[in-house]
């Protein structure tokens, strides 16, 4: 009930008084109990979630989305055993000890500190925080900086207390040292030996370390750990301005307009900034397209990028030759598998497309010794007679990502929305001092090499055709070549 709900007219001046008083009390109920009325965007509530099955999280986004806030609120929880109806991350039925802490001492206060217990500079608000009022039992101040507190006692619901300490980035590596924690949060990007401390200080408890920042430093070396390493027990969330409910379409506009261009993509959308420039610099938006079911007279191919050390890789290509469009409309990355899975699984999705690949198909295993194109053509994939390359005969790399990049700024290169780990590759493909990164490109270099050989793209009512004529029955066993067709 708010007072503009209420006619007042009619009420006596102590009957007025009375009802400021009762809606006065009730908005400092609320507001020392925050927690309780806490509701979470999706893309929060999937970093929430990941707890339950994660060890270490990241939540990357953009600028005022909302990281920050979804990363004190869950920090609360924790602290209090308080947890909401929907939730279904990690859950800490005890009390715990946590440490959380942002660069420096005076945004440490600023920033977690105010989030968790109230507004630094006013002690009476304090409890009016992410940690319920009635929760905080204790606090202790941190010298050398005004209003900042350097622990927080607060009450769990099993009866004992938690504990919560603030440090920062700047105090240096040694301060991370001195406790065994139940679950540290970094509010803004840590230096990686600082990271590797907080993790550290959990491994005796199997706790929890998640990260909450704007990529700003671009591809640093926590960036690197969860985006390109990316160890088993890591999630990473991904939150852009689109995802922030709090704002209208018009507001996401402006705001977007408001930031200098080449920060445009960390401070809107959570995307780091990448050496000395990305490789594709196209708004995603311009070639995501809706799925839609592929014309049959649309000839397609895949482009197969081999896993030797790095994960195999592949991308179905559908070609709309009266406009020269080429259409991403699947792909698949997947690590440490056999050639017999990955083949099964290449299979599975359409025995006939004609497959590209790269001159490394032509090395020999140091197993068998047999070329890697042939074992995979033993399990029956359509490889096409030749490596990829252009109709000149040239391969150039530099050459195929001009021309993705020229169909991506001409419209001809589109890809579906729904794949997320093919632009995952594509927000993180970058240069460094000029040369392009060979790190996370999988995707990347099999689209290079399904669109460097498009023109021996087949429908499957052409590929079909050629085996009758060449007499070959079974669709997955091309065991003949033709240097014409490609395959």
């Amino acid at each position: 009930m708010n007072l503009a709900d209420i006619d007042t007219t009619l009420l006596t001046s102590e009957e007025k008084r009375e009802l400021y008083e009762l809606l006065r009390l009730k908005d400092i109920r609320a507001k020392r109990n925050r927690l309780a009325a806490y509701h979470a965007y999706a893309k929060q509530v999937e970093f929430h979630t990941a707890g339950a099955d994660y060890r270490e999280r990241l939540f990357m986004a953009g600028n005022q989305l909302g990281k920050t806030w979804a990363g004190a609120y869950e920090v609360a929880m924790h602290l209090t055993g308080r947890y909401p109806d929907w939730w279904k991350g990690k859950r800490y039925p005890y009390a715990i000890r946590s440490m959380v802490g942002s660069e420096s001492a005076e945004l440490t206060r600023k920033g977690v500190q105010r989030l968790l217990l109230g507004p630094p500079e006013m002690r009476e608000e304090w409890g009016t925080g992410a940690i319920p009022h009635d929760c905080v039992k204790d606090t202790s101040m941190k010298q050398g900086v005004p209003d900042a507190v350097s622990s927080i006692v607060v009450r769990h619901v099993c009866g004992e207390d938690s504990v919560v300490q603030f440090l920062s980035y700047d105090q240096g590596r040694t301060k991370w040292q001195a406790d065994t924690v139940d679950l540290v949060w970094f509010d803004e990007e840590p230096p990686l030996p600082i990271y590797s401390e907080g993790l550290t200080r959990t491994n005796a408890t199997a706790g929890q370390v998640f990260v909450t920042f704007t990529p700003l430093l671009g591809m640093s070396e926590v960036v690197k750990r969860f985006l390109l390493e990316k160890p088993a027990a890591s999630h990473v969330t991904t939150m852009t301005i689109e995802d922030a409910e709090h704002y209208t379409p018009e507001q996401r506009e402006a705001i977007i307009a408001g930031y200098p261009e080449h920060e445009r993509e960390a401070r809107a959308k959570g995307i780091p900034i990448l050496g000395s420039g990305r490789v594709f610099p196209i708004v995603e938006e311009g070639i995501k397209v809706t799925a839609f079911p592929v014309p049959p007279h649309w000839p397609r191919v895949i482009g197969l990028d081999f896993g030797i050390d790095h994960p195999t890789a592949a991308v179905w290509m559908a070609w709309d030759r009266d406009n020269d469009v080429l259409y991403v409309t699947d792909c698949y990355r997947v690590k440490d598998q056999s050639i017999i899975m990955h083949a099964a699984s290449i299979r599975a999705r359409g025995e006939w497309v004609p497959i590209a690949w790269p001159h490394d198909g032509l090395q020999r295993d140091k197993g068998s010794g047999e070329q890697l194109a042939k074992q995979y053509r033993d399990q029956g994939l359509v490889l096409m007679k030749d490596r990829a390359m252009f109709e000149d005969g040239s391969n150039g790399v530099e050459a195929g990502l001009a021309e993705m990049l020229a169909r991506m700024q001409t419209q001809r290169l589109k890809v579906f929305a729904h794949l997320q780990d093919w632009f995952e590759e594509f927000r993180l493909y970058h240069r460094k001092d000029g040369l392009v990164v060979k790190m996370t490109d999988d995707l990347m270099s099999a689209t290079r090499y399904g669109m460097m050989m498009r023109r021996f793209a087949k429908t499957q009512e052409e590929a079909e055709t050629r085996i009758r004529t060449n007499r070959i029955a079974p669709v997955a066993s091309f065991g003949i070549f033709d240097q014409e067709m490609g395959y």
